[in-house]
């Protein structure tokens, strides 16, 4: 049994290191740069899409496509692959950049390292927008940059050449877009790596919003200073420089940045936040609603405090007695006469919307389905309402004056016939008795004439 348990060990350990390890080489687009001084005198950038290869080794590896231009990964204490692990080659989009100091000259503070260095940011996005990971590339140099405006002068870089290069910082958001619900707990995410220890960082965090900038947080280890809050100082030690925003506002809808500085690099992820309340569906009509056959009834179906503003309220009609045919059911038929009422701007900053229009009971019509169906972006499925009809033929005008006769009638020989017994007009007890009895006698021949119409006229 232990040489099982082995053996799976040994199978789990060696899965492990494949999935952390799946990717080796990624096709990249480079995006380079030329920059340049027009007729005008005005400075121009010129952008340029190569291709290239992002490929994983030792230095001096042979290139996986020795006819594209290849930036090879080699000696990093950072492995940018532990940030997308888990993850096929096929789900990554790799997009590779120049990188302008500004003119800053600083060693970067690694062993071995030379005194200049050209950068690159190599930045790997999920298809469907999972994370982002933005990592910075160091090539060694001997040759110090031409001056401030570096990027007037970048060095030249062949199609087929090999570009050795290691990875200096790296920075993740497993959150790019975040939906959120109104009074709801969030937690933007943010974590970064620098490759030597004990470096100058610098961690910020703002809020902008149609032109507006704000700064909610900020951080520098060199000297201490914080000023706002969101963050935790000792998860921000180990490299969590993640958001926590503790209750959502409609305020709180809009772009959070946050951003890393290591001297000389710098760079900022953006984390949209969408504020997304789904609708309260409710219908004015009870679950069955009862009419006479041409009676008119307003019915409403009202979507309420929702965000944002577009909403999609549909009317359907069907026949639920064939809807649950699995072949040849007809489709539920879409009521032409609904009418919207106008957008309600609530004091949450939400929206309602009403869809409504006027039934006339038709006695084809008694046994269907009327069903309000509800969509928005903040919905998987749409919310649907529904209620029966059930409509009743009408009472004609003779029924209820005959009924009406027959009661009147009856009352009033029960008021003369009990007026006589209370009187004692009628004899004593004896002679009562019949009297008593022609009581009964009538008030049964009336509701036998009663029940007999009825039954008739039905």
């Amino acid at each position: 049994m232990s040489l099982i348990l082995k053996i799976l060990s040994y199978l789990y350990l060696y899965a492990a290191v494949q999935c952390v390890h799946q990717v080796s080489w990624l096709p990249c687009q480079f995006i380079d740069e030329h920059v340049f001084v027009n007729n005008e005198g005005h400075t121009e950038t010129q952008l340029i899409h190569r291709e290239a290869m992002l490929q994983f080794g030792q230095k001096g590896d042979t290139p996986v496509n020795p006819h594209a231009l290849t930036f090879l990964i080699a000696g990093s204490k950072l492995d940018l692959r532990r940030y997308v692990e888990g993850v096929e080659a096929e789900q990554l989009e790799c997009e590779l950049r120049r990188y302008s100091t500004e003119g800053m000259h600083i060693r970067w503070p690694v062993m071995g390292a030379q005194e200049y260095n050209h950068w690159f940011s190599c930045t790997l996005r999920h298809a469907k927008g999972l994370f982002t990971v933005t990592g910075f590339l160091r090539r060694p140099s001997d040759q110090s940059p031409p001056g401030q405006q570096d990027y007037r002068k970048w060095p030249a870089i062949k199609d087929k050449e090999i570009l050795t290069t290691t990875v200096a910082m790296v920075i993740k958001t497993q959150s790019p877009s975040v939906r959120a619900g109104l009074g709801s707990q969030q937690k933007l995410h943010c974590q970064f790596a620098v490759d030597h220890k004990g470096p100058n960082v610098t961690v910020e965090w703002h809020w902008q919003h149609r032109g507006e900038r704000t700064r909610l947080f900020s951080h520098t280890s060199r000297t201490g200073q914080t000023q706002g809050s969101g963050v935790g100082l000792k998860s921000l030690a180990g490299g969590d420089a993640s958001y926590s925003l503790p209750f959502t506002k409609m305020s709180s809808e809009g772009t959070y940045v946050c951003s890393v500085s290591v001297i000389p690099l710098f760079v900022s992820l953006d984390i949209s936040l969408h504020i997304e309340e789904p609708p309260r569906v409710s219908l004015n009509v009870v679950p069955t609603l009862s009419l006479q056959e041409g009676g008119e009834q307003k019915v409403a179906c009202e979507a309420e405090s929702y965000y944002p503003l577009d909403v999609e309220i549909v009317w359907h009609v069907q026949d639920p007695a064939v809807s649950g045919q699995r072949v040849g059911a007809p489709l539920p038929k879409v009521l032409q006469n609904v009418l919207l009422s106008s957008h309600k701007h609530n004091q949450d900053k939400t929206y309602s919307l009403t869809a409504f229009f006027y039934l006339q009971a038709s006695l084809r019509d008694s046994g269907k389905q009327f069903t309000c169906s509800v969509s928005h972006q903040s919905l998987r499925v749409p919310i649907k309402k529904s209620f029966i009809l059930i409509v009743e033929e009408p009472i004609s005008w003779m029924f209820n004056l005959t009924v009406g006769t027959i009661v009147v009638t009856l009352v009033g020989v029960l008021y003369v016939l009990l007026s006589y017994l209370h009187s004692g007009e009628c004899g004593d007890s004896h002679t009562n008795r019949p009297i008593k009895g022609y009581v009964s006698m009538m008030m049964l021949e009336c509701d036998e004439s009663l029940k007999r119409y009825c039954h008739i006229d039905k």
